[in-house]
């Protein structure tokens, strides 16, 4: 399993495709704050519950001055289908070799429906302005993470 980040790592920089047939690279969105939020499976109900979540919940991220992206071993092709779907206005990023997630400490041994398996690890951290981890949550739950999520940055949800 990999370690998970803690308040004050440095996050780890990423280049990786994404849905709309670009690519994000972490330290590129430098000067800001950013939300990189792991999930297992595009067009899943929990990850659409929480991607539906992240999108109607943009506004008042972005007031807040941060930027939100979404990362899972999908490959570009599913995701792009998963963001027209679902009218998403965010960048979904694709991790098909788990680079990323095992950097960020988003893969490894969970458990589902009392097995333990090895998979993604439905993971939220917030990287500052400056490139360190903010916040780290790890195992979330899908449905009202983003709520929470904005609870804890102090976000206001209009």
């Amino acid at each position: 399993m990999s370690a998970r980040l803690a308040v004050g790592d440095v996050a780890p920089d990423f280049t990786l495709p994404t849905s709309d047939g670009g690519s994000v690279t972490l330290s590129d969105l430098r000067g800001g704050s950013v939300v990189v939020y792991f999930y297992p499976a595009a067009a899943t109900p929990g990850c659409t519950t929480q991607a539906c979540d992240f999108r109607d919940s943009l506004a008042s991220l972005a007031g807040a001055g941060y930027t939100v992206v979404g990362v899972s071993p999908d490959p570009v092709a599913k995701l792009a289908t998963f963001t027209e779907d679902e009218a998403l206005t965010f960048p979904l990023a694709s991790d098909v070799e788990r680079t990323t997630l095992e950097a960020y400490g988003a893969y490894g041994e969970k458990k589902l429906y009392g097995k333990v398996v090895t998979g993604v690890i439905r993971s939220t951290v917030v990287v500052d302005p400056e490139g360190k981890v903010a916040l780290a949550q790890y195992n979330v739950k899908a449905t009202g993470h983003v709520a929470k999520l904005r609870r804890d940055l102090g976000i206001d949800p209009r």
